[in-house]
């Protein structure tokens, strides 16, 4: 196996509370539990000495391999095609009841040979909490099982399974139209042994999972040109989603560099408040109404709390704790020697006012379909937009987290300006008591100070910071959240400077971090949320042709089974944690958008 194969060469596959990366080797190298932010089982993707994996392939190095998703669902199916014959490995982790939280997680690996024989060989080697922890190993009728300090990992095989120092591994033989299957299960440490697999009981369970998530599918209303890619976004949102709260997590994995050697290596299992109210317009477009509630009931909570300090933090672990201390995981080299790995994040700690715009974005969009706080809930909300009134004047860190000092970025004065404007519709259409007059005096006080402060004649442009030059992809937004109209000549002004300094070959970077120093050495790819957002305001401001042919080669950069990183690089490889759920939420509202400006267009004669 390769010691670090490419981000993209991976499928992800999860029970909606944590998930696990499969690269195209058949190799787990990336594994947490019991939840998305727990430590690591498997993070070979960042250490591979010493991170741990779970194997599970051909044995033929020369076989040819492919993977991809059983259609519609998060089922991978990775392919080893040889001379001797073509075996499949299919992996997926059974939903279960989705909105308890529990501590007891199994990961499926069943293998079966479609033409010849085929050897496959497994190798378990799980490190506990990011290799810290040793663990012991026992083996036991039907497998093995892994102690580690609170946890427990129960390795069950229809085949052989043999002691390898503290691993396990084992290998099995299978003719044409021969199964066989193997399962993790992860639990607390005094939690109760699973039984030992049988193929007919796991091909049942296959079945259940397929059809869970077919059916949820087919909730989806889109019936646009891209239908596709916009299901397996959805399906990817989904994965990312922690059940029992329903709060997305930024991506499945920690660590994984936006440049190859360099230090921007974060950990994005959490739940950014950003992230996830711009997700619910995207779900309620594809009519995953349920789905959105869940994430405005999580907001609503993070508002109700008193912390006596910032009514709302940038970002919090799934069940809403916000203390994300950042460490470094000294003994990972890092994904290619992209070192430091870092745990936690310590931007959770940062000033970003933009998220009061989000939140109250969110909330009245939910709107839209019948969702309302009550009243005690709108009491909160116009708590914290009477706190907004005499905090938004304020320099702070910006929506890329930046570390290099506070700044009156732009961004954030237009998202609290949208946080005004979206209050003072809720307290007109749910006829609730504000100080509405104080509202659209600041609203209003908003709106002059980005026109006059914000922009730059001598870039003429709208630009990343007060008295800055400096273009910046997050401004993208402006007409999706009615700051600006799309068409606005300021704004179509703006757009095309864009063009001319943040494009390259179609692809967006957010900011030049050499013209606008971020605290951070080295430099970043484009980043595929951006690229998304210029879409979605091409298509806005008319520029159909160009907008259809920049989404069409964005989708040129997903990788084998549809998914995104957060960047690409130079030579267009996929880059930062994997997948990102802003990036495939970004796609679907670029999707939308571009559907209904081309059907208004064809209706009107236009082409």
């Amino acid at each position: 196996m390769d010691r670090y194969p490419p981000i993209a060469e991976h499928g992800l596959v999860g029970d909606l509370q944590t998930a696990a990366l499969v690269s195209s080797q058949g190799v787990v190298d990336w594994f947490a539990a019991p939840r998305f932010d727990s430590p690591s089982i498997f993070a070979a993707l960042l250490d591979h000495d010493g991170g741990g994996f779970f194997r599970l392939a051909s044995d033929d190095p020369g076989s040819t391999r492919r993977q991809l998703y059983y259609p519609d669902t998060a089922v991978l199916v990775t392919r080893f095609m040889s001379p001797d014959g073509v075996g499949e490995v299919l992996d997926w982790m059974p939903p279960g009841r989705t909105g308890t939280p529990t501590d007891r997680h199994t990961l499926v690996r069943a293998v079966r040979a479609v033409r010849g024989t085929v050897r496959f060989a497994m190798e378990c080697r799980p490190r506990f909490d990011y290799g810290r922890a040793s663990h012991t190993l026992a083996l036991v009728p039907g497998g093995a099982v892994f102690r580690a300090p609170g946890i427990a990992a129960h390795l069950r095989a229809a085949f052989p399974v043999a002691r390898d120092g503290p691993d396990a591994v084992g290998e099995v033989v299978l003719e044409v139209g021969e199964s066989s299957v193997v399962a993790l299960t992860v639990c607390a440490a005094d939690g109760p042994a699973p039984p030992v697999p049988t193929v007919g009981a796991f091909t049942e369970q296959l079945w259940e999972t397929v059809d869970f998530w077919q059916r949820w599918v087919r909730g989806s209303r889109y019936r646009g040109r891209w239908s596709d890619m916009v299901n397996r976004s959805a399906i990817t949102l989904r994965l990312l989603t922690y059940a029992p709260s329903g709060a997305p997590v930024a991506a499945a994995t920690m660590g994984l560099p936006e440049q190859i050697g360099g230090e921007r290596n974060w950990d994005y299992r959490y739940t950014w408040v950003r992230d996830g109210a711009l997700s619910v317009r995207a779900l309620l477009d594809l009519g995953f109404v349920d789905e959105a509630i869940a994430f405005t009931h999580w907001i609503g909570d993070r508002l109700r709390e008193d912390t006596g300090e910032e009514p709302l933090r940038i970002m919090y672990r799934v069940d809403g704790e916000p203390l994300l201390r950042e460490e470094i995981l000294p003994h990972f080299e890092g994904y290619r020697g992209s070192y430091p790995v870092r745990l936690g994040n310590a931007a959770a700690g940062q000033l970003q006012l933009d998220i009061y715009g989000e939140a109250l974005y969110a909330l009245s969009e939910a709107r839209e379909v019948g969702i309302q706080a009550g009243y005690r809930g709108w009491k909160v909300v116009a708590r914290t937009l009477d706190w907004l009134v005499d905090s938004w004047d304020r320099p702070d860190e910006g929506i890329w987290e930046t570390r290099g000092g506070r700044q009156d970025f732009t961004y954030s004065r237009v998202m609290c300006w949208a946080a005004f404007d979206r209050g003072l519709r809720l307290a007109s259409e749910l006829s609730r008591p504000a100080d509405t007059a104080r509202w659209t005096r600041t609203r209003d006080a908003v709106l002059e100070q980005v026109m006059e402060r914000g922009w730059s004649e001598s870039e003429q442009a709208f630009v990343q910071y007060y008295g800055g030059g400096v273009l910046d992809a997050s401004l993208l937004l402006m007409p999706r959240v009615g700051f600006l109209a799309p068409k606005d000549p300021g704004w179509l002004a703006t757009l095309d400077a864009m063009d001319r300094t943040l494009v390259s070959d179609s692809l967006v970077y957010r900011y030049d971090p050499a013209a606008s120093p971020d605290g951070l050495r080295g430099s970043e790819g484009t980043f595929s949320l951006c690229t998304f957002l210029y879409v979605d305001a091409l298509a806005r401001a008319g520029r159909l042709r160009k907008a259809r042919y920049t989404f069409e080669k964005m989708l040129t950069y997903a990788n084998h089974v549809g998914l995104f990183a957060e960047e690409i690089g130079p030579s267009g490889e996929q880059l930062g944690n994997f997948p990102q759920a802003f990036t495939h939420l970004s796609l679907i509202t670029a999707a939308r958008t571009l559907d209904e400006a081309l059907d208004a267009a064809h209706a009107e004669g236009h082409g």
